[in-house]
């Protein structure tokens, strides 16, 4: 009974023992695999890596390609499962299983961290530069091993077709390093093209489908006269270089008799109108219309069409002189200008702007009377400035120079050894028009000219003309009488 007793202590012992051994050994499940074990679980990596073959499960040494969506390369492209000892146990090694990827130089290495898709080629934020004419970008490549042979590309987008014909472009450039710079060559404005940069043979890293900018649009090459309505007539304009929101009309009206009057009308038709009636022709006066296409980036080049008013249907030379100034008085710095009212009776816009500028001629009397000159500045005295404003209603005379200020506006005395162009200015605004009439003067501030020296030399004129025709009298008187003597004379002879 005693021996039973000893021998089942002795088997409890034992089985506790074991029991505590087998605690010490690892789970070949969780901490290690068995050496039989011949197959690996698909690893728990980016949701986006595509794995070729495409199962659950793998075999040990099993290599297996991974790729991402295009634009993006994963940290391995091939990756192979095996088992590695964990542990000794008992003189038994244990394994584990661990995934292995191929390195740039063809080795194995441990996979330390999780597969990704990473971005190869990053564009640069806010470096994206586009003007009507070229595409410049700077790109960064974030995995310079995959980067030695990437190509950028320029490319029309659609084909183009009439009467907007685009070249197709040559672009395309192999990128170095892992930051540069790409421009496409010189482009068609408002043209669409296609970015492309890409591996070999057909990854596409970066695609990007751009618009050049607008510019402005080429003149109308047909325009002309309508005999049969008066109106003027012209070609729509094709959106090649940007979208047409428009058209500007320029009619510049002069006369042929009296150079100092000029009228220039400007309006802005809509992009769907191909025709406008002209103001009705003075007798005796000299046209010149401009027609302009409109984009958002402007106005482009001016078509010119000419022509003149008068009985006879011949030309006569355009009279561009300005009217003249009375009494200038270089000491005082002012001139008399002669004004009359360019607004008629019945008008309610009756403002009558005095603008004043020194000059080397009588040009650019038609910019001045388009331009939007200020007050005067001391220390702009070349540039335009209103000395002026006048509600005038009947004619007037001036006296410019003078120092009187109104109005914010400075009469400023002018300077001697300068020559002058003044504008009497009257501006009419509607809302999709607007006419600027003007009457210029023309004179010249020079030392050693008296005041009045206008009416002096008028009067010096008229005492020499009435001196000729004293002297012609007491000729015609002399020579009559002479006239006379002579037949008496003859008879005393004979």
């Amino acid at each position: 009974m005693a021996l039973q007793s000893v021998t089942l202590s002795f088997l409890l012992v034992l089985v506790s023992l074991l029991a505590a051994e087998v605690q010490k050994e690892p789970d070949p499940t969780v901490q290690g695999v068995p050496r039989e074990t011949a197959t690996c679980q698909r690893p728990q990596w980016d949701s986006r890596l595509r794995l070729a073959p495409d199962r659950d499960n793998y075999k040990e040494n099993e290599e297996v390609m991974l790729s991402c969506p295009e634009g993006f390369q994963p940290s391995f492209t091939h990756v192979k499962c095996v088992r590695e000892v964990q542990s000794i146990s008992y003189g038994k090694p244990v394994y584990r299983v661990v995934w292995r990827g191929r390195d740039s130089r063809g080795g194995w290495v441990r996979i330390r961290s999780n597969v990704v898709c990473i971005e190869v080629l990053q564009v640069v934020p806010g470096t994206l530069d586009i003007s009507s004419t070229s595409i410049k970008l700077n790109w960064t490549c974030r995995l310079p091993d995959t980067c030695q042979h990437m190509r950028a590309t320029c490319r029309l987008a659609v084909p183009s077709s009439p009467p907007c014909e685009a070249e197709e472009v040559k672009g395309e450039e192999t990128l170095h390093g892992q930051e540069g710079t790409f421009t496409c060559p010189p482009l068609q404005p408002f043209t669409d093209y296609s970015v492309t940069i890409s591996l070999p043979p057909s990854t596409i890293l970066f695609s990007w489908l751009v618009r050049t900018e607008e510019t402005v649009p080429d003149k109308p090459e047909q325009l002309w006269l309508d005999p049969s309505t008066g109106s003027l007539r012209w070609k729509a304009l094709p959106s090649c270089k940007g979208e047409i929101i428009g058209y500007q009309l320029n009619i510049t009206m002069r006369s042929t008799q009296d150079g100092g009057f000029l009228e220039i009308e400007r309006l802005w038709l809509s992009s769907s109108i191909t025709e406008h009636p002209l103001p009705k022709y003075s007798p005796g006066s000299s046209y010149v219309v401009t027609m302009q296409g409109l984009t958002a980036a402007g106005a482009g080049a001016a078509s010119l069409w000419e022509f003149q008013t008068n009985s006879s249907h011949t030309p006569h030379p355009l009279d561009s002189s300005c009217r003249g100034a009375r009494d200038v008085s270089p000491s005082q710095g002012t001139a008399v200008l002669r004004l009359h009212p360019i607004a008629h009776p019945r008008e309610a816009v009756r403002e009558h702007q005095l603008i004043v500028a020194a000059t080397q001629n009588s040009t650019g009397v038609e910019g001045t009377c388009l331009g939007q000159p200020q007050p005067f500045n001391a220390s702009q005295q070349r540039g335009a400035y209103v000395a002026a404003v006048l509600n005038l209603t009947t004619p007037t005379d001036f006296v410019l120079g003078d120092g009187t200020r109104g109005q914010g506006y400075h009469n400023a005395a002018l300077q001697l050894g300068s020559n002058y162009t003044a504008l009497l200015r009257l501006i009419r605004r509607s809302q999709q028009a607007e006419k600027f009439t003007c009457l210029c003067y023309s004179f010249s501030v020079v030392a050693g000219q008296p005041p009045g020296s206008w009416r002096g030399t008028v009067i010096g004129v008229v005492v020499l003309l009435a001196i000729l025709l004293l002297s012609a009298g007491i000729l015609w008187l002399v020579l009559s009488r002479k006239r006379k003597s002579l037949p008496s004379k003859a008879k005393e002879d004979n």
